[in-house]
């Protein structure tokens, strides 16, 4: 079992870091097997190296050690890159210069006062640049100062025909879920790719990647084979069995668990520094009775 840990250097740790890296830790230990500490900053306006060595130093007063050197995505962009290129030139990518405002005002033209479907990424996307991807010969070079998204439609075709291959008697990409929230054989289907996620980002023009493209590739370059994370990200992981199957990479077993509340029921948010494993070592907490506290209650003191 490998497990991974996969903090963004953006602010501080808060609880529910505290709780997702007890569990990942705690999985591998239990399993004999190894726990990875993946360092994403892949925003490198927010990320500081300040906030990655006080990440590092919680982690350590909270007994969590991981067992080689972190992977940093900032030195993964090749990786990333050579992703891109791949699924790019198999038609599966096109450009989008859309900003968020005009996806709202396309998704509300339609029907006025009709709710849009919100899929992992927000609104679903209503396809406004599909019609103007680049077609025929000679292929252009992928465009890198723009948003890519993924044209889910021929995903799905490119998907079909690779399950045909491998003499797959049905079509809908599935993954195995232990978390408590929904255990067992998680399966998808066509329909539910095209209306409850739709053509999603798979690199952002500022970033060159997307969490989407990075977190796949990277998984699979740690060999990690359990992924552990809060239930927040349930509704995303169809998307990241889509890639695996597109780029020929494993899917691991997802074990999405429950998250830390305030005492309203509200989620813990990164910019809740109230929150924060620092706050509580400063307070005088111990590692053991904060730890403690998230097992009995998963609602912050």
């Amino acid at each position: 079992m490998i497990t991974r840990f996969a903090p963004s250097p953006t602010g501080p740790l808060h609880l529910g870091h505290a709780w997702s890296a007890m569990i990942a830790h705690d999985m591998a230990r239990a399993e004999g097997g190894s726990f990875l500490l993946r360092i994403e900053d892949i925003d490198r306006q927010r990320a500081r190296p300040e906030w990655e060595a006080q990440l590092k130093d919680d982690l350590n007063w909270l007994g969590i050690v991981w067992d080689a050197e972190p992977m940093r995505q900032s030195d993964r962009m090749d990786a990333y890159g050579a992703a891109l290129d791949d699924l790019w030139s198999r038609f599966l990518l096109y450009p989008c210069t859309c900003s968020r405002r005009d996806i709202a005002e396309a998704l509300s033209a339609p029907q006025e006062g009709v709710e849009p479907t919100l899929g992992p990424d927000g609104p679903v996307y209503p396809g406004t640049c599909r019609a103007d991807a680049p077609t025929g010969y000679p292929w252009p070079p992928r465009p890198e100062d723009v948003h890519l998204r993924i044209d889910m439609n021929v995903a799905q075709m490119a998907c079909e025909h690779m399950i045909l291959q491998d003499q797959a008697d049905h079509w809908g990409l599935s993954f195995l879920e232990t978390g408590p929230l929904h255990p067992g054989t998680v399966a998808t289907s066509r329909d539910s790719y095209l209306r409850d996620i739709g053509d999603v980002v798979l690199a952002r023009r500022e970033f060159g990647t997307s969490y989407h493209l990075s977190v796949v590739v990277d998984d699979a370059a740690q060999g990690v084979t359990h992924v552990v994370r809060g239930g927040d990200l349930f509704e995303a992981t169809p998307i990241h069995v889509l890639l695996q199957r597109l780029l020929g990479l494993p899917t691991p077993v997802y074990h999405h668990h429950d998250l830390v509340r305030d005492g309203a029921g509200k989620r813990l948010a990164k910019r809740d520094d109230a929150r924060s494993i620092a706050s509580y070592r400063d307070a005088g907490w111990s590692a053991e009775a904060l730890l403690a506290h998230l097992r009995e209650s998963r609602v912050a003191p």
